[in-house]
């Protein structure tokens, strides 16, 4: 029978829908495979991409050109650009300002065939501490509110590119979805006095049906009202609000988490293309900073969502989705996955 559960931060609902029929078995793909002919991302090609703003390269070699294993560039087509102002205008009841921001390719590999859950987590590990580095950057100019980092694997997740890749835009405003997660959690420790991520990894933890994988510092789970099957968060155990605030030793655990659970993903889903997003806690150093107290309410978090089903009339008219896997039988499946 199906069942409606509310989503305890931001109390939005859930359906979950068991009796349409789909089950885990039921989203097994075959994997994809191609590359290009030529390939920006690809090592060699350099002179393809704008000029690199940072890499983590071979000691010999020089800039914008071979002997990388990161690489940071411009979008050649960025959605927000960093030169300018921010300038505010209202035309009648009616409220627009200048696109400005940041829009940065993080190319996370130079082999084109180097998917993310084939790697060591060493070398996830050098893609975690450069996110972290460009993240410190961007919040060094202030007018920049909100730094989102994200991934989009596979044709059906918006990914233009198959190199493997992820993407960082910083805006000087406040994404809906991140904002509501704030007020929720700020609403909840005013209540409780306690950070609700917190509350829900005590919880999932004591539960355990829906955990996908943990170690020391790090836990991944597929939600309670998760919005569609086999959504996944990932969540530092230790409370942060930050991912600033990592040590290097949880940055390694960060990277065998990470890699278990994405290899868990795609041996048990055949590797289905997904979208990944970084909920981080946004630019302190904003003038008129709007959450003085987020340290202690707020909790940094990875959202993974493969892209199994569609969003269809009902999800967009209501805000509500609709997910025909419960999320306790997604984490038995994919604990189940043999990644040896």
């Amino acid at each position: 029978m199906s069942e409606l559960r509310k989503d305890p931060i931001i109390d939005r609902w859930v359906i979950i829908a068991t009796e349409r029929g789909k089950r885990p078995t039921d989203f097994v793909s075959a994997a994809s495979a191609g590359e290009p002919a030529s390939c920006p991302f690809c090592e060699g090609n350099e002179y393809m991409t704008p000029p690199e703003i940072y890499a983590i390269r071979s000691k010999d070699s020089l800039a914008n050109e071979k002997g990388w294993s990161t690489r940071v560039v411009p979008n050649k087509f960025p959605a927000l650009r960093v030169e300018g102002i921010v300038e505010r205008e209202g035309i009648g009841m009616f409220d627009k300002m200048s696109g400005i921001g940041a829009h940065e390719i993080i190319i996370e590999t130079p082999d084109h065939g180097d998917i993310l859950h084939y790697r060591t987590p060493k070398r996830i590990a050098e893609l975690l501490e450069t996110y972290h580095k460009r993240l410190i950057d961007l919040k060094g100019d202030n007018r920049l509110l909100y730094v989102m980092i994200f991934k989009n694997e596979g044709e059906r997740a918006g990914a233009s590119l198959t190199h493997p890749h992820s993407q960082i835009i910083a805006t000087p405003i406040m994404p809906k979805r991140v904002k509501e997660e704030i007020d929720g959690s700020l609403a909840y420790y005013d209540y409780k006095m306690r950070c609700i991520f917190c509350d829900i990894i005590s919880e999932e933890k004591r539960f355990g049906s829906r955990i996908v994988f943990e170690n020391i510092s790090f836990i991944s789970f597929c939600p309670f009202a998760s919005r569609f099957p086999f959504e996944i968060w990932l969540l530092p155990k230790r409370h942060m609000s930050g991912y600033d605030a990592m040590t290097r030793q949880e940055t390694f655990e960060l990277a065998e988490c990470l890699g278990v659970t994405m290899k868990r993903l795609a041996v048990a889903l055949g590797e289905p293309q997904y979208n990944w997003m970084m909920h981080l806690e946004p630019n302190s150093e904003v003038p008129r900073n709007p959450w003085p107290d987020i340290k202690a309410h707020y909790h940094w978090h990875f959202e993974i969502i493969p892209k199994l089903t569609r969003v269809a009339g009902f999800e967009w008219g209501t805000g509500f989705y609709i997910n025909p896997t419960a999320p306790e039988d997604a984490a038995e499946f994919l604990r189940g996955a043999d990644i040896e």
